[in-house]
């Protein structure tokens, strides 16, 4: 392996580390992507207290796995000890349509039609910058 390539695979690998401890993945998710991007979109570049109280208030289904996505994200970010939480931003938060249970509902006259249950993948990545 040449020096260029090992000097970018150890800078990924630090960068990669540093984003792993402020991140968190909710998986799995029995709620549509486009009713969770409502409530991300909210929160979107918010300071995580303000984010929190955001998400406290909404009634929105999406809102209480959203919020304890984001409890997870600071204690990962806290078990870091090069990090202040108070410093900490909703830096990007994105959802992702993960698979589709298909279920089928019996109908008038013999027929039968299909009921798609879609699911999400959230993942928020926080940021530490001066308010």
């Amino acid at each position: 392996m040449s020096r260029r390539k090992r000097r970018r695979k150890e800078r990924n690998a630090e960068r990669e580390a540093a984003l792993k401890n402020k991140r968190a993945v909710l998986r799995y998710l029995r709620i549509s992507p486009t009713k969770v991007r409502a409530v991300a979109d909210t929160i979107r570049g918010r300071r995580v207290e303000e984010a929190l109280a955001i998400l406290d208030f909404t009634r929105r289904a999406a809102a209480e796995p959203l919020a304890r996505m984001l409890r997870s994200a600071v204690a990962n970010a806290a078990s870091s000890e090069s990090v202040d939480v108070d410093l900490l931003h909703v830096g990007e938060i994105w959802v992702d349509q993960g698979p589709t249970i298909k279920r089928y509902l019996p109908r008038a006259m013999g027929r039968a039609t299909m009921v798609q249950k879609k699911t999400s993948h959230v993942s928020v990545l926080l940021e530490e910058k001066e308010s």
